[in-house]
This record gives structure tokens, C-alpha cells and sequence, in this order.
């Protein structure tokens, strides 16, 4: 696979953050660039831990798994993309909630862990994709930082509905990467 597919794998994967930056930024009054950044790296940070964190579980289990292992990597991308694009129209949000003065540390932590969920269970298909790993990784955190960064920035001028969009695009992204190791292993040809 190509450094493309890597940078796809990447934005695939801060969508979620997007969305959720989009929802903190939208909650504060003017963000500061020092606000932005201090966001985007609780994001950025949970984002590259989390495909590390399912790398190594891809690797203690993948001499167990290697006939069929690109067909785990097509499964959990498929139900992880799913998944984004059915939360970002259908989940449970509730979005006239009042919105918060400011963003704890713990607050912070907690969004940032829960839209880096889907990195772990992609970091499990690394072990079984051709790509440059360091490469890969650095990208997804380096990437999600800045698209939250500038999520925060601009949340008050595009609104949440964006938010559900760049979540379930992040989706499809994924279930395409799923699609194209099929397509790289022969099961289409």
C-alpha cells in the first residue's frame, strides 16, 4: 500500500475527532489558538496511542490468524466505518444540550478516548496490511491534531450538522480501505 493509503487511514480516523472538536470548539466563547492547540492534543495524543495499543494485540495473535487475517482487517474496518456512519445520523446526541463554560482535562480525556476506539480496532489490521507502520501512526496523530485543531477554530462558523458529515465520510473511508485489502489479497481477482 502506498503513503495515499496511510494518509486515507489517517483522515479516516479523525473524523470522529473532527466531529467531536467541531461540538467543543462550538461550546466555547471565541476559542484562542492556545485552546485549540491544548484540544487537539488530547485528541492527537489519544488518536496515535490507540493503533499502537491494537497493534501489538494484531501481533501477539497474528501467527494464529494469517489465512485469514485480511479478512478480519475487511471485517472490523467495515463494522468500525458502519458504525461511524450510523452514529453520526442515528446515535444517541442530544443536541440542544447546553453547552459547557469550559473543557476539563478529565472532559478532554474522556471524548478524546472515546472517538479513538475505532483507531484500536484498526491498529489490530495493521499487523496484517502493507503499510509503513511509524509512518502510518505518526500520520493518524499528526493528522488528527491538526484537523481538530482547526475544528475547534472554526466550529462557531460551520455548525454541528458538518460534524455528522465528516463523521460518516471518516466511515465510508474506512469501509473503502476494507474493500481495497480484499482487493490486495485476490479474494476479487
Amino acid at each position: 500500500m502506498t503513503v495515499a493509503t496511510s494518509l486515507a487511514l489517517a483522515f479516516s480516523l479523525s473524523a470522529d475527532a473532527f466531529a467531536a472538536s467541531l461540538g467543543k470548539g462550538a461550546a466555547l466563547h471565541r476559542p484562542r489558538i492556545a485552546e485549540a492547540a491544548r484540544i487537539a492534543a488530547y485528541f492527537g495524543l489519544f488518536e496515535l496511542a490507540a493503533p499502537v495499543i491494537g497493534l501489538a494485540l494484531g501481533w501477539s495473535i497474528g501467527g494464529y490468524i494469517e489465512a485469514v487475517d485480511h479478512w478480519i482487517a475487511f471485517a472490523l474496518l467495515v463494522v468500525v466505518g458502519g458504525r461511524m456512519c450510523w452514529l453520526a445520523f442515528y446515535g444517541d446526541r442530544d443536541d440542544d444540550a447546553p453547552k459547557p463554560n469550559r473543557h476539563g482535562p478529565l472532559v478532554l480525556m474522556a471524548t478524546a478516548m472515546a472517538t479513538s476506539i475505532d483507531a484500536t480496532a484498526v491498529g489490530v489490521t495493521l499487523a496484517y496490511m502493507d503499510l509503513h507502520i511509524p509512518l502510518t501512526i505518526l500520520l493518524i496523530g499528526f493528522v488528527t491534531f491538526s484537523m481538530t485543531f482547526g475544528g475547534v477554530l472554526i466550529a462557531r462558523a460551520v455548525g454541528p450538522m458538518l460534524g455528522r458529515w465528516a463523521e460518516c465520510g471518516g466511515g465510508i473511508c474506512l469501509i473503502a480501505i476494507g474493500v481495497k485489502v480484499l482487493f490486495q489479497h485476490g479474494v476479487f481477482g
